[in-house]
């Protein structure tokens, strides 16, 4: 399975929210500098994880947006899902309408099956307030290390 830009980008657009919109609704052009996205790309994200429940607007001077339940009910999979759509990396014609001819002697649709329920247990288990904690805990380090100067040039 491989996520698009919508996935990848909304999903850092929704912690950046979580951490954010604790305090006041957050504008699309804070978002967008921060993530380094293009506004009008995050407007089209926003727009359909506002669709989906997951974001709110408010309007007027003190606007923005912010999320619609708290960071803690929101599992990164609401948020894929509603950007990407079916998580499923492998869609074995047998679970489809269509059906699979050779279904009662093919194996490997027990691996399929595996594989896409591992992907939506483990995203439906990961929270935004997890990712938000973690994106905190990477800034302080951040913060927090020192500076190699040794092998940095100085011209000066």
């Amino acid at each position: 399975m491989k996520l698009s830009t919508k996935g990848r980008y909304g999903l850092r657009a929704m912690i950046d929210l979580a951490q954010y919109s604790e305090e006041e609704a957050v504008s699309i052009s804070s978002i967008a500098q921060r993530q380094n996205i293009s506004e009008s790309y995050l407007e089209q994200l926003v727009a359909k994880l506002k669709k989906a429940g997951l974001v709110m607007s408010t309007r007027g001077a003190q606007g923005g947006y912010r999320l619609a339940r708290p960071a803690d009910s929101v599992s990164v999979g609401d948020v894929l899902r509603a950007l990407e759509g079916n998580l499923d990396a492998v869609v074995c014609s047998a679970d489809t309408d269509e059906g699979c001819q050779g279904s009662d002697l093919c194996v490997t649709k027990y691996v399929w099956r595996r594989i896409n329920e591992s992907i939506a247990r483990t995203v439906d288990e990961m929270m935004l307030s997890q990712l938000v904690e973690e994106s905190r805990k990477a800034q302080q380090k951040r913060i927090n290390q020192p500076v190699d100067y040794s092998s940095q040039s100085c011209s000066g």
